[in-house]
């Protein structure tokens, strides 16, 4: 498969106040799998998508993005597909309350309509992520990680899920036995931290998938290997985004830190 290629807009929805779920079509050709990561590429106002060359080496297709003039280069965001059809797949943007505070991708999110068109990058199945194997699976997030906890839930038929969203207006239907948590304007992260402390799990091994703001998924996760006694193995976890920082800021000391026992928990 051609790393990058083209997506274009057939239809745009709100399943919740504060989601825009976009399907593209151009996905032929791809493997599918639970948590699939790809960048995607957005233009500049009024500019039509400019690729880099394509080449399945990911370092010299990064070097081709950049050498792209500034003015023209898109601008690249990870996000989960949330579901797929033959060459069409859904992808979720989550809105902030505010316009004002959206970035390019939510911007670009806001008024997306049918025909429009953005580059992609991947699927990489480099960058696949295994499925929590164990007795009891632990999946906890915040709402951007509400499209991947889908996909994960299509393959895992022993999950504990927690999900914290803004309120009850952002749930979405999903099978099995869901804990909505609403912030209700409580800090981010709190009310999943709280509940996952209090959870009690059925006696067997237990694995955890976690994502969603990186300060919350680092006090999961040492609440998890100092409190419950995970091993670093035991948990798969993804920082998708950071309060006021975005994917262009540069990593934080912790970020590095979280990068590096991904890693070593990978065995890379």
């Amino acid at each position: 498969m051609n790393p990058t290629g083209l997506l274009e807009v057939t239809a745009v929805r709100r399943p919740t106040p504060r989601t825009v779920r976009v399907t593209f079509t151009g996905a032929g050709g791809w493997e599918s799998w639970p948590d699939q990561q790809l960048k995607l590429l957005f233009p500049p106002a009024g500019r039509p998508v400019r690729l880099p060359a394509g080449d399945n080496d990911v370092m010299r297709w990064y070097q081709a993005y950049l050498a792209i003039p500034e003015d023209e280069r898109p601008v690249m965001r990870s996000y989960t597909v949330r579901g797929r059809d033959g060459e069409t797949i859904d992808v979720d943007f989550v809105l902030h309350s505010d316009a004002a505070s959206d970035g390019p991708a939510t911007s670009w999110a806001r008024r997306a309509a049918p025909g429009d068109v953005l580059g992609r990058y991947g699927p990489d199945a480099a960058y696949r992520r295994p499925v929590p194997k164990a007795d009891t699976v632990l999946l906890a997030g915040d709402e951007t990680a509400l499209p991947a906890i889908t996909t994960l839930l299509s393959e895992v038929d022993n999950a504990v899920v927690f999900l914290e969203v803004p309120d009850a207006a952002e749930e979405q239907p999903l099978p099995g036995n869901i804990r909505w948590l609403h912030r209700d304007g409580a800090e981010h992260g709190a009310k999943l931290l709280a509940a996952v402390r209090g959870a009690k799990f059925r006696d067997g091994s237990v694995a955890a998938w976690i994502a969603g703001e990186a300060g919350m998924v680092r006090a999961l996760r040492r609440h998890l290997m100092g409190e419950r006694g995970f091993g670093k193995g035991d948990i798969e976890f993804s920082g998708y985004w950071r309060r006021k920082l975005t994917q262009d800021d540069a990593p934080t000391p912790e970020d590095l830190a979280d990068a590096a026992e991904k890693l070593a928990s990978q065995g890379g």
